[in-house]
């Protein structure tokens, strides 16, 4: 199994618009963040991706990422899911539709935003079958379970991905660790977690906060996302312990 990291910024991406870099070094490649999208892919080369983040079409070309087996969307908000469009092209040698996942209530949220992508309109072809998660359980090679996570006065999705022996949780965009959160990552292989800054913040994970939820479900390995202007590659390396990994984009590891 393993994780390629297309993007690992938050909203605005780092740099901002302006070139604000913040007090992040740019002289390194690495503090250089798109939004936040994963890729993941099993021993058999079958690819699942994780949401449709702003800069999509540029992350699938960095990365060499011409097709996928399946989307999921762990939220509707604009950073995770208006890169939609760039699934056009997935959809030109398919004789059907891609898979797409969220829960109930993204999928409303989706279908009313970006009805030509599941409906198809004006002689173009449907290009994702939306489906809610509750509806299976094994998807592309892969079986899967999720969690609703508090985000703020939102909410947003957590998935465990199991394939090939092996276990990788992603969980973003969330405010506050609960039962079920824990339950549902305990002893996963590779936890990739939402980590806007070290200060806590009203609507995302903070430092402390993610490598809480990392010790509290005994992740056997950590990689930290979704952080923003703040979080300088290279410091927070000196300042993160043993087993987490400072996500970038462009990132892979294999479990």
């Amino acid at each position: 199994m393993k994780l390629i990291m297309l993007g690992s910024g938050t909203s605005t991406g780092v740099p901002r618009v302006g070139d604000d870099w913040g007090e992040c070094d740019p002289n390194e490649p690495r503090n250089r963040r798109t939004r936040v999208s994963i890729i993941v892919e099993n021993d058999a080369g079958q690819r699942i991706l994780v949401d449709t983040s702003t800069d999509l079409r540029a992350q699938l070309l960095a990365n060499g990422i011409a097709k996928v087996d399946a989307v999921f969307w762990t939220h509707d908000h604009a950073d995770h899911c208006h890169g939609i469009d760039d699934l056009r092209v997935m959809r030109y040698d398919r004789s059907n539709p891609l898979p797409g996942f969220a829960t109930k209530k993204t999928c409303e949220r989706l279908r009313r935003r970006f009805d030509y992508v599941f409906e198809g309109q004006f002689g173009y072809p449907t290009i994702v079958e939306l489906k809610e998660t509750s509806q299976t359980q094994l998807v592309a090679g892969f079986s899967f379970d999720d969690v609703v996570m508090p985000h703020g006065p939102a909410r947003s999705t957590g998935f465990r991905f199991e394939a090939d022996g092996k276990s990788l949780v992603y969980a973003t965009d969330f405010s506050e660790i609960t039962p079920e959160m824990v339950k549902t990552f305990k002893g996963c292989d590779l936890l990739v977690v939402d980590c806007l800054r070290e200060r806590p913040h009203p609507t995302h994970a903070h430092l402390d906060m993610a490598l809480d939820l990392a010790r509290r479900c005994k992740a056997r390995k950590t990689v930290l996302t979704h952080m923003d202007k703040s979080m300088d590659y290279r410091r927070l390396c000196e300042k993160v312990p043993k087993g987490v990994i400072v996500g970038y984009d462009g990132l892979e590891v294999r479990l």
